[in-house]
């Protein structure tokens, strides 16, 4: 088996359903990152990189409000299984609605977490959002664009994803409102997986003529747009 780079998020409200849930991933070598809420995990998520999130179907079950919106948030984001505790035993069971997942926590592990690209929870929304980029570095000068922006970053799509680093600054102009920024690369999305290729940015250098620009685009303010699912 592969090991993770980056612990699993668990979540279970009953500490001996957490318990075994955390005890299994550590029979598999997987780091498990425990939680009583799914607000807790989402606070742990927009601080560091996981690989999935193993749930307590149970607690998904009651959750209510805000902590069934971060619940399911956090489920499509992140790989997922969700399991019931019997006596030692994890069952996976899949709620009404929800797309086929895993039949072990094997498979979960190996087939689902294994090549998931371990990343942080983005503090804002995503909005679709389409601006032409150039890359400026020491070379030439490279074209892209946007498919969405939020307050924090952007996703620039790029044909040639394998060739950045996650960590590596960049510095891109954005064509439309004629700004240029400062960047760092968060996470990158590969060929394949019927997803475009290219990079997920952090804005690391924030100045007011980017903010100015951000709220034309967002029409929200920084602090009312929190990256979460609207669960009815």
């Amino acid at each position: 088996m592969q090991k993770l780079t980056a612990p699993v998020l668990v979540v279970a409200y009953s500490d001996d359903a957490r318990q075994l849930l955390q005890h299994n991933l550590q029979r598999l070598e997987v780091q498990p990152a425990a939680c009583e809420t799914f607000c807790q995990a989402e606070k742990l998520a927009l601080e560091g990189c996981y690989n999935g999130i193993l749930i307590d179907l149970p607690s998904i079950i009651k959750a209510k409000g805000e902590e069934k919106n971060v619940a399911y948030t956090l489920a499509s984001i992140y790989p997922a299984l969700r399991v019931r505790t019997m006596g030692k035993m994890l069952v996976p069971m899949a709620m009404p609605g929800d797309m086929k997942q895993d039949s072990s926590l094997n498979d979960f592990i190996n087939k689902s977490c294994t090549p998931f690209t371990p990343r942080s929870l983005r503090a804002h929304r995503r909005r679709d959002i389409c601006i032409s980029t150039v890359r400026l570095h020491a070379d030439a000068d490279e074209r892209g664009f946007t498919l969405n922006i939020s307050w924090g970053g952007a996703f620039i799509a790029d044909t040639h994803p394998e060739r950045f680093t996650i960590g590596q600054e960049l510095r891109l102009f954005f064509q439309e409102p004629g700004l240029k920024i400062t960047a760092t690369i968060c996470w990158i999305q590969y060929w394949g997986h019927s997803r475009i290729p290219g990079v997920g940015v952090k804005f690391t250098e924030p100045g007011a003529d980017l903010e100015k620009t951000l709220f034309t685009l967002m029409k929200h303010e920084r602090d009312h747009d929190p990256d979460r699912l609207a669960v009815k």
